[in-house]
């Protein structure tokens, strides 16, 4: 049994939206499942809104789903500090927030959410602390694939969720539908959300030039410039639609998380980036491809290289080769018509492969759980 504590959780707001995509649900669940008390604070109030309809641009404080969401400005209001706090993704607390932390008669668990990684050192550092200069110990808490990581964010009934839409084809029907797409007869449905890429070219020419059809969703976002490229135009648009070869394009509406898993469950293959969709798509048990956000000095490709080599340890060598092969070159920015022709010989066991693969990580546990399980044994 968890106890039922008071938790802080802060945020900065990236351009990406990955950061308060994992945050904003880790605090829903928290409340929702484990019975916590949350308060989100976040310093962009107008791009969290577009993930929580409702939401007030302005408001210092609003309730959203059981989550005390507050606007966390650079001049700290004095609230009392919780009983857990989580500073997320190395976002830096107010001073005068640590200073409350250290003068308190409470013990405070401080925690450091970092992001994403399969990298292998992640299960040697996950959870160590580190003693700050205000006397506090900082642990840092490390999401993972294994076991021994705090994990994948999961809401407790996801995959059931996910099964039960995915086994109804009237549910998808209606909710492509709500998205003005109707689904071509033998059409295979893919979706693309992704960072500037120079890959998307290749991709889009050797779906257009397929025997089969393609139908593609584009969600609003960076990747929108290099599609309305390849088509010739000059931008693309929400419930636009284009057709060239075997290639439908349906560009779709920024979508809520809620909406967006919808997405993800309805197609045959997803390419995703960053982190939150990222996640949400290993979710969907289909076939994806990762566009990493690209580091200085190339640091990103040992991360990309990490995951592939766990994610596709258990694939046989063909199949293990066509992924790899098609995950490198949509990130190198080339090469990618000819490596997704090989990734489709192998798609049928790609795709008994990403339902094994969610399975495995819900065994490894979820994000929420072992957040709460760390401060109940920490205490």
């Amino acid at each position: 049994m968890s106890v039922k504590v008071a938790w802080d959780i802060f945020c900065v707001v990236v351009d990406n939206y990955g950061d308060i995509g994992v945050t904003w649900r880790l605090a829903r669940q928290l409340a929702a499942e484990h019975g916590q008390r949350v308060r989100l604070w976040v310093d962009d109030l107008e791009t969290f809104a577009r993930l929580c309809p409702g939401t007030s641009a302005s408001a210092a404080q609003q309730w959203h789903e059981g989550v005390d969401v507050r606007h966390w400005s650079r001049e700290w209001g004095g609230a009392e500090p919780a009983d857990v706090v989580i500073e997320a993704f190395a976002c830096e607390l107010p001073p005068a927030y640590i200073n409350a932390m250290a003068a308190s008669s409470r013990r405070i668990l401080w925690l450091n959410l970092e992001y994403l990684s399969a990298e292998d050192w992640i299960v040697g550092c996950h959870a160590l602390p580190s003693l700050q200069s205000s006397g506090l110990q900082k642990y840092f808490f490390f999401p993972g694939f294994e076991a021994k990581t705090g994990g994948l964010i999961r809401e407790a009934d996801l995959v059931s969720r996910r099964e039960a839409f995915q086994a109804d084809p009237a549910r998808r029907e209606d909710f492509l539908a709500s998205l003005g797409v109707v689904l071509q007869p033998g059409a295979r449905l893919l979706s693309l959300f992704a960072y500037e890429n120079a890959a998307v070219a290749g991709w889009l020419d050797a779906l257009a030039a397929d025997t089969r059809p393609n139908q593609l969703l584009v969600p609003e976002g960076r990747v929108l410039a290099d599609v309305a490229a390849w088509l010739g135009v000059p931008s693309l648009q929400p419930s636009e639609r284009h057709q060239r070869g075997a290639l439908q394009i349906a560009v779709v509406p920024f979508m809520t998380q809620d909406e967006y898993d919808l997405l993800l469950w309805s197609c045959d293959f997803n390419a995703v980036r960053g982190e939150e969709s990222f996640i949400r798509a290993q979710w969907a048990g289909r076939p994806l491809v990762w566009h990493i956000y690209p580091q200085e000095d190339d640091a990103h490709w040992d991360k990309l290289h990490a995951f592939l080599d766990l994610y596709s340890h258990d694939l046989a060598p063909a199949a293990r080769g066509a992924l790899q092969d098609f995950w490198r070159a949509w990130n190198a920015g080339e090469g990618a018509g000819p490596a997704w022709s090989a990734l489709l010989d192998e798609y049928p066991a790609l795709l008994a492969h990403a339902e094994a693969w969610l399975h495995k990580q819900v065994a490894n546990g979820d994000l929420a759980g072992k957040l709460v399980f760390f401060y109940t044994d920490w205490l």
